[in-house]
């Protein structure tokens, strides 16, 4: 192996920032930055999406995603490692018979013991029949349930439905500005066509190398919540091309997927919070410096507004909607302290935001602790 073979971590956090867009931003139509991307991860409603549109779009506003949501060319369901995510109408019905596998793992492991013995076919056609006659929360539908399962977890019996049918959130939940309780229909139901009958692991893996690559298996089985797809990246390799990272991990890649040198500079950029951008990799160095993991990544799950300063991890981020008598504002923690220019473009990025978020307002540094 020559030393042209090997991507520096350098490199790879290049490759990565200029496939998310985070490198110059683009002017396609956040249809089609959502479809780019495999879907944003949405399960705090309703900044992220937007805020992770905004970093990567250029004349984006709010208005253009909210009407892709109301029309229903966009949706918000569990796909990726079980969790919301907002995708097109398109990648719904398509990624969500793929990751069925993660949801179900996911409702063994927490719900188990309490649905032992439950005829599950019934309670999918119940649940179905109950959320295509109107739209429910899981606070309504698993009483609903329980009423002819005495002795039943209304939780576990709305979280077994949720695994079992593919339910997507209606608005006004994950609206701009509006927002409300997440009620539940089935996929099908809301955009009129069946789920995908032949959908396949061979265009997931191509559609994460587009967005998120070079990338290893352990990589790619990150992103999805998916195992054993070792075979699936062999069997795409005749059409790929290979690298090694630093600690000689075999990656794949598309071939005329953008490798920009490492020298190419990145700009400073405000990307949002749970932003898949740091979600979606088993080795997140590219972005995320170690000394940094666990101060970003919390226990608890939460994932704040991350600041990227020369392509990497520099600090977190919050719009905070003001109260009575209080301004919106941006709040900006950097994790150490920032040159005078890179703490400029921050201030930059974040009257952006304010001016997103309806203008006026205040943007402040914590200090660095």
């Amino acid at each position: 192996m020559t030393g042209a073979d090997v991507l520096t971590t350098r490199a790879l956090g290049r490759a990565l920032l200029a496939r998310q867009h985070l490198l110059t931003r683009a002017t396609v139509t956040a249809a089609d930055m959502v479809r780019h991307l495999g879907g944003l991860q949405a399960q705090a409603a309703p900044q992220p999406p937007y805020l992770g549109l905004l970093a990567r779009l250029d004349g984006f506003a709010p208005e253009e995603l909210t009407g892709l949501i109301e029309q229903r060319r966009v949706v918000r369901i569990a796909l990726q490692r079980g969790t919301i995510h907002l995708v097109t109408a398109d990648d719904c019905l398509t990624l969500r018979p793929l990751v069925q596998p993660v949801l179900d793992q996911g409702l063994r492991g927490a719900y188990g013991k309490r649905l032992a013995g439950l005829d599950l076919d019934a309670l999918a056609g119940e649940a179905r029949a109950l959320v295509e006659e109107e739209p429910r929360t899981f606070q309504q539908l698993g009483p609903q349930l329980a009423a002819s399962r005495p002795g039943r977890d209304p939780a576990a019996l709305a979280q077994a439905a949720r695994c079992l049918l593919p339910l997507v959130q209606v608005p006004p939940r994950g609206l701009w500005g509006r927002g409300g309780a997440a009620a539940h229909t089935t996929a099908e139901h809301w955009l009129g066509r069946p789920l995908d009958p032949a959908p396949s692991l061979d265009g997931l893996a191509l559609r994460y190398l587009a967005a998120f690559g070079p990338a290893t298996v352990a990589d790619l089985q990150k992103w999805c919540g998916l195992t054993r797809l070792g075979p699936v990246l062999k069997r795409l390799a005749p059409g790929l091309v290979t690298f090694r990272d630093e600690h000689g991990r075999l990656l794949y890649d598309l071939p005329d997927a953008p490798r920009p040198d490492p020298s190419v500079p990145a700009p400073v950029r405000l990307v949002a919070p749970f932003d898949n951008l740091v979600l979606s990799h088993a080795d997140r160095s590219r972005v995320l410096p170690e000394e940094y993991r666990l101060r970003l990544m919390t226990q608890n799950g939460l994932v704040p507004g991350i600041l990227l300063v020369d392509g990497l991890v520099a600090g977190d981020w919050q719009l905070v909607e003001g109260g009575r008598g209080e301004a919106r504002a941006v709040v900006i923690h950097p994790y150490a302290a920032l040159r005078r220019a890179d703490r400029q473009a921050a201030e930059t990025e974040a009257e952006r935001v304010l001016a997103f978020a309806g203008g006026g307002g205040a943007v402040r540094f914590g200090e660095p602790v």
